[in-house]
């Protein structure tokens, strides 16, 4: 006995929380008394207009009592109801529809009760019609749900607790019925809701049961009509008597392949026939026919006939067609085989399935024994659409073939033949969907998550699911998402990402749009629980509907009746929502679709959380490589600059490059590349950057700054220790002189720059490139050339001609070609830079690497803005020195800078007299600064010190230092050069003269 006690309570609240919800107060502030799937039928009942006291039940009087379904449940429960011991409790059955089959148990008071609230035979309790109780929302949740007093949307069923579980086809997955315990509510038991649920479970496995012994029942009425024919009926596979092993024997690679043919076949209305190829050039012929069980239990059932000998193929029809339901297939020896073509209702074609057959009847016995003895169809019979058409069979109307195929010695080869599979055509069907949905899985699993892209991947989503599984398909996601941010805006509305449907007129949201949904629709109530929703018939989806009336409207007039909604969860974090909606090519959804669209979704949701974390990623990195990256160009005069960065899109590279002003008016131009990508890389550019600057203070030759770069790179992957360290870099570092127009280029395992002469020649720098940086061992050689003014200087990465599936030569030819196409004085380097570009990564290809590109139109300085003296190693050339400066000055109209300028050549002069060696210089150069430049034989370095009150001297260079904008010092193969920049008066600032 099960005894059942007093354990659930109605506290809480929730009669106060029930008559708020009707007085319209927000859900947030009556949800904390409710349980979530109680309000959320709560919302469900109200959107529909249902009113607690006035409730319009519906009535069925044919309902099905011989039907399966009450067989099965009957004996279960009847020992639930003679199993109870304790308070009362009602056991009620009801079908699909939520009508009372059944109702039993109980005592006198209790059914009063149930009267009352017209719980009886006959009349439904949908949650559409009846409001919130334990059947009807059990139905509309498809899962157990308990109900008790005040939970309840009617009135009527104030008094009563109720616990119901729904009943599944074990096949179909379809909900067939449901389970309800009903007691009082002062009586209730939470262990209602485990009897409901465990009852449930027994009667599904009575179906399964039931299913079962209809199989046995077709199997012993086929077995008989087989035995009736005069041949065996072994099943296909086994060794037939009288043939050699090999040729009776059937690999399993075949009988796979047979068995999933007959699952086709079974599952077709409209087929009785087809061949199949086998391996070793055989072909076997399938047939189905109609088999009944003396209870009635119709069924199908296909066989295999397959010659041993020389391949038999169908010849082409040419006699009377013979009744489906006549056909059989014999064991012992081959029957004359003829094409047939499956009859088709009016006003349909037939499909190019693959060729059908049938097995005309024998001559005379004599011919071969043991074969069945079948009646011929009258020729001008003609089919008819009849039983027949009703049960799915197909009526077969081609001709047959006048003879059987023989061997070359005219005897007809030996055939295995016998039983394939035996079902149900809805078995049949069951079977074949089910394959077909692991197929949809299969190729969603390979379609999905191609790429590391938001959109992309949504977009695949959409083209794995349409047509095969729903008509239409929406995915939605927030702004959040697609910037690669947490899903923190799911409540300001969703962005339709994508939408794939099977044609254009559907009315539904189209991509792109914002779109918020109603509290109640589908698609808020599977955000809110987490949980997929099913709406098999749209049209009664008022929540949906209220959502955009007009566009709803448009939307059910086109066809579509069904829906289903799954949230897109990954990782616990719901990232949006999928939809899917069925038109009339497709049935309703069921509750195994329900199933599959969560499983789809689940897997797509990865792979969009994996695109949303790498897009946030990415984002990140291409965020700090440009704040890395020069955001504008220095202040020089001696070369013309134009730049383009492009980030790959599979994710950000250590690509860079810069412009570096260097003493003298010279600059440098620098490009590099980083092994790896995402963040790591951008910070390693970084770092390699700001040292590339340093060393480029000291004016160091471009051999000796990758040098020490190259050092430099050796120590930090020797400090990583292996954790995160530098892989590896490239880099080409070159040094421009618009005075002598010379150019020095050193380079660590980069790509050799392009030089473009004024003439429109185009030629690589293919100077010996030293190794990557960090590898360390070989010097780096530099290259100096010649560069006319007017020459453009192109640096470059190795993204912008190494492209998968292309040779680097042709690429190198490419760029050669479009830089020479026309001179460098007739574009900009703006326009040099986008004529590349668009040559060598034409749109709408992608670059899979990282592109830097530099280009710099050089400029020379002229004669007039220099002057050169050379100084005697006396200090009494000093002065003269000073009057020579002053007098230049004010020929070039810089009389304010003569006091500051005498000054700094003094002290820089007499350090080089005193302290230096010969040969001693001095040159003035006026750029947009004025450069004083003093140049000596000694490598001593000079060092800036800060003097005593009582020393003499140690204020010169102290001096330089606080009357100039910038000073130092760089080495030569001769000596030292100590220079120093001034500004310029506004009004010559710009250089000219």
């Amino acid at each position: 006995m099960i005894r059942l006690t007093v354990g659930w309570d109605e506290g809480g609240g929730l009669v106060d929380a029930y008559e708020r919800f009707l007085a319209g107060e927000r859900i947030e502030d009556v949800g904390g008394a409710v349980r979530t799937p109680i309000l959320t039928s709560w919302q469900r009942c109200k959107s529909l207009g249902l009113v607690p006291d006035q409730l319009s039940l519906t009535y069925e009087q044919d309902l099905d009592l011989d039907g399966r379904l009450l067989s099965a449940a009957t004996p279960v429960l009847d020992r639930v109801a003679a199993a109870l011991d304790g308070p009362p409790v009602s056991v009620i059955l009801t079908d699909a529809q939520v009508h009372v089959l059944s109702r039993q148990a109980g005592d006198a008071e209790l059914n009063r009760c149930l009267d009352a609230a017209q719980i009886v035979q006959g009349f439904g309790f949908p949650e559409y019609s009846a409001g919130t109780n334990a059947a009807g929302t059990a139905l509309a949740e498809r899962r157990p749900v308990h109900v008790q007093g005040r939970e309840h949307f009617a009135d009527c069923m104030l008094p009563l607790a109720c616990g119901a579980a729904p009943i599944r086809h074990p096949l179909s997955g379809r909900v067939e019925g449901v389970v309800n315990l009903t007691c009082f509510r002062r009586q209730s038991d939470p262990m209602m809701l485990s009897l409901a649920r465990q009852a449930a479970g027994e009667i599904e496995q009575r179906l399964l049961e039931q299913s079962s012994q209809r199989e046995r029942e077709l199997l012993a009425a086929f077995l008989r009509t087989r035995r009736a024919a005069g041949g065996p009926a072994g099943p296909l596979g086994e060794p037939l008597p009288g043939l050699a092993p090999a040729a009776g024997s059937i690999d399993r690679i075949d009988q796979a392949v047979l068995r999933e043919k007959a699952q086709e076949l079974i599952a077709s209305p409209h087929r009785v026939a087809t061949e199949v190829t086998l391996s070793g050039g055989r072909t076997a012929v399938l047939l189905c026919r109609e088999v009944r069980a003396p209870s009635g239990e119709a069924g199908i059932v296909v066989e295999a006939a397959i010659p041993s000998g020389p391949q038999c193929r169908i010849p082409v029809p040419s006699g009377p067609a013979l009744s489906a339901a006549s056909t059989l297939v014999t064991e012992a020896t081959p029957p004359s085989v003829a094409v047939t073509t499956p009859w088709h209702p009016a006003g349909t074609e037939a499909t190019a399935a693959g060729p059908t057959a049938q097995i005309k009847k024998q001559q005379t016995e004599a011919e071969v024994q043991g074969t069945a003895q079948q009646p011929a169809a009258e020729p001008e019979q003609a089919p008819s659409q009849g039983p027949a058409a009703d049960q799915g069979q197909a009526v077969p109307t081609a001709e047959a073939a006048t003879a059987a195929p023989t061997t070359p010695a005219g005897q007809v080869p030996q055939t295995h033949a016998g039983l394939l599979l035996l079902g149900e055509p809805g078995v049949g069907r069951l079977a074949l969907l089910a394959r077909k949905r692991l197929e949809l899985l299969y190729d969603a699993s390979v379609g999905i998550g191609r790429t590391l892209d938001v959109t992309r991947t949504a977009e695949e989503l959409v083209e794995a699911v349409v047509p095969r599984f729903a008509d239409f398909v929406a995915v939605d996601l927030p702004d959040s998402v697609l910037r690669g941010e947490e899903p923190t805006d799911i409540g300001e509305g969703l962005r339709r990402v994508a939408l794939g449907a099977v044609r254009e007129d559907s009315h539904l949201y189209g991509a792109g749009e914002k779109i918020s949904w109603l509290p109640a629709s589908p698609q808020a109530r599977c955000l809110e629980t987490g949980r997929p929703v099913l709406e098999p018939e749209l049209s009664r989806a008022v929540d949906w509907v209220a959502n955009d009336p007009r566009r709803s409207r448009k939307v059910l007039e086109s066809g579509v009746h069904s829906l289903i909604t799954v949230p897109m969860r990954a990782r616990g974090v719901i990232l949006g929502v999928v939809s899917f909606y069925r038109a009339e090519g497709l049935g309703a959804f069921e509750d195994d679709d329900l199933w599959l669209a969560d499983e789809l979704v689940g897997r797509a949701a990865v792979c969009i959380d994996n695109a949303r974390r790498f897009t946030r990623e990415h984002t990140m990195a291409l965020a700090l490589q440009r704040s890395l990256l020069p955001r504008g160009l220095p202040v020089q005069n001696a070369v013309e600059v134009a730049h383009h960065y492009l980030p790959a899109p599979t994710g950000v590279r250590g690509d860079w490059f810069d412009i570096i002003p260097l003493s003298g008016t010279r600059v440098a131009l620098v490009v590099g590349d980083v092994v790896g990508r995402g963040v790591h890389a951008a910070v390693t550019m970084g770092r390699l950057r700001t040292a590339v600057h340093n060393f480029s203070a000291l004016d160091l030759p471009p051999e000796d700054l990758l040098a020490r770069l190259d050092d430099l790179v050796a120590r930090l992957d020797a400090d990583s220790e292996g954790n995160g360290g530098i892989i590896g870099a490239t880099c080409l570092y070159a040094v421009y002189d618009p005075v002598s127009q010379r150019c020095t280029f050193a380079r660590a395992g980069h790509p050799p720059p392009a030089l473009v002469l004024p003439d429109g020649t185009v030629d690589f720098v293919d100077q010996t490139a030293g190794p990557p940086l960090g590898l360390g061992g070989l010097p780096f050689e530099p290259y100096e050339v010649e560069v006319p003014e007017g020459s453009q200087i192109v640096l470059y990465t190795d993204g912008l001609i190494e492209h998968r599936g292309q040779d680097v030569d042709t690429q190198l030819n490419l760029l050669r070609r479009t830089l020479g196409a026309t001179g460098p004085a007739a574009r900009s380097p703006e326009e040099t830079c986008a004529a590349v570009l668009d040559a060598l990564l034409p749109a709408p290809a992608h670059p899979s690497d990282d592109v830097a590109l530099l280009v710099a139109r050089t400029h020379a300085l002229g004669a007039e803005r220099t002057v050169h003296w050379g100084v005697p190693a006396d200090p009494a050339a000093v002065p003269l020195v000073r009057a020579a400066v002053t007098e230049h000055l004010e020929k070039w109209d810089l009389v304010e800078q003569a006091p500051i300028t005498e000054l700094i050549i003094s002290e820089l002069v007499t350090n080089a007299i005193r302290y230096g060696g010969e040969p001693i210089s001095l040159r003035l150069i006026r750029d947009h600064m004025l450069i004083c430049e003093v140049t000596d034989g000694s490598s001593t370095s000079p060092r800036l010190r800060q003097a005593r009150t009582t020393d003499e001297g140690g204020r010169g260079l102290f001096l330089v230092a606080q009357l100039s904008e910038r000073w130092g010092a760089r080495y030569t193969a001769d000596g030292k050069v100590i220079w120093t920049e001034q500004p310029l008066p506004p009004d010559g600032s710009d250089g000219s003269v």
